[in-house]
């Protein structure tokens, strides 16, 4: 396969330089224009299924059909990417996204609400796999950790962000409101992104061929050791997004009673997540990437258990624990599939998201039968099995690296 090289000797972005915190701010900016609209939704479940009369399976469905398409359109976008360039996607993926996420502020019905979060999905898919990967190409090596953790930051606070906005603006005017003002404002951080991005230095041009999209794709999925991070990527998300879909509806009911904007204070601790997913990334170096997920994993078990608690504070705590668990574990992660696929990088992050989006769409639905049939109780135990899944998948792995110590998983540092 032919491939024309952008640039042949270039210096990788080290940290404390200016172009790192450039790039840093820039992938920020990205990462919170990207969870803010495809989280906005999440604290307005139980409004949806109050305003649209369907039960709480159905009024996850603006969630989890975002996190559906995103996840399938992964799979291309990472691949186009090789051959338009890594900047130029993101920038489209950007901008197409805050147009969207005005759009949602006139759906007036159930289905067409569900039909513009599907498309906002599809285009969504040109950010998260392609940031990835050109952090894998542009960061200098020892500083991609740090990196990623602070581009999950900008993940986390997003998120926090739209969320607690949304509930905010909802309980003072409508979500409607709430959504269109959050499109702007993502159009403005979409330009901030143009802006101070800079061009990838790395890069290699692939020309675009189907039989390259499914040859790639079908290598990364022979490596056991991506394998072993494709289920993890689906687990702890499945676990994540299952848990903040229902907590709402637990909180909103007796004997909490709680109004929208007190329950989107929970988001709050998303400040932690932030915290955790940069000082994990940091720690990679010292402890190794298989403690560090352990630690992430047995963060969020426990979290889950402090909220089968009655009280108001213990479930806050036991969310804050639980949240600061998965971020940890996700950035940890995230910067693995990027370090260890030696060629073809972007399909191997998108393969990551695939199964980090899969499992959000899939375990959050899930949950709102969980819900339905058995209450939180249910929700905890579905989690529950998704956590322990993911230690065996940690058992299989350290299983793989001692029987295959150049072809397993590899890269402890």
């Amino acid at each position: 396969m032919s491939e024309l090289t952008i640039t042949t000797e270039a210096e990788f972005i080290r940290s404390g330089s200016t172009t790192f915190r450039q790039t840093n701010l820039a992938f920020f900016a990205a990462g919170f224009v990207t969870f803010i609209t495809l989280y906005d939704v999440q604290p307005l479940l139980p409004e949806f299924a109050r305003e649209f009369g369907v039960p709480a399976a159905l009024a996850s469905l603006p969630l989890s059909v975002t996190t559906c398409t995103l996840a399938i359109a992964m799979l291309l976008v990472g691949t186009v990417s090789e051959t338009l360039g890594r900047k130029p996607v993101m920038v489209f993926s950007l901008f197409l996204t805050s147009l969207l996420a005005f759009t949602t502020a006139f759906s007036h019905t159930l289905s067409s609400l569900i039909v513009v979060r599907l498309l906002q999905g599809l285009v969504l898919a040109g950010l998260p796999s392609v940031a990835m990967a050109y952090l894998s190409e542009e960061i200098d090596p020892p500083s991609i950790g740090a990196a990623m953790g602070l581009y999950i930051s900008g993940n986390a606070i997003g998120g926090m962000s739209g969320r607690i906005f949304t509930a905010t603006v909802t309980d003072l005017s409508s979500w409607r409101t709430a959504l269109a003002l959050i499109g702007v404002a993502c159009l403005g951080l979409s330009v901030y992104f143009v802006r101070h991005l800079p061009p990838s230095a790395h890069f290699r041009r692939h020309p675009f061929e189907v039989g390259y999209l499914f040859t790639s794709l079908y290598r990364q999925m022979r490596d056991p050791a991506l394998l072993c991070l494709y289920g993890l990527g689906f687990l702890i998300m499945g676990s994540f997004v299952t848990l903040y879909n229902y907590i709402t509806f637990r909180l909103l009911g007796h004997p909490y009673d709680l109004t929208q904007t007190l329950v989107s204070l929970i988001f709050l601790v998303y400040f932690l997540g932030s915290y955790s997913s940069s000082s994990m990334g940091r720690m990679v170096n010292r402890f190794g990437r298989r403690a560090m997920i352990c630690a992430g994993l047995g963060a969020m078990a426990a979290g889950t258990a402090i909220t089968l608690a009655a009280p108001l504070p213990w479930i806050i705590i036991g969310v804050a624990v639980f949240t600061c668990g998965f971020f940890g574990a996700h950035s940890v992660a995230s910067s693995w599939v990027g370090r260890h696929a030696k060629t073809g990088k972007a399909q191997a992050s998108s393969l990551y998201l695939f199964f980090y989006y899969l499992g959000s769409s899939i375990s959050g639905t899930a949950g709102g039968f969980c819900w339905t049939h058995g209450g939180w109780g249910g929700v905890a135990g579905l989690i529950g099995l998704l956590l322990a899944t993911a230690f065996v998948i940690i058992a299989l792995s350290t299983r793989l690296s001692t029987e295959q110590p150049s072809g397993g998983i590899v890269g402890e540092i």
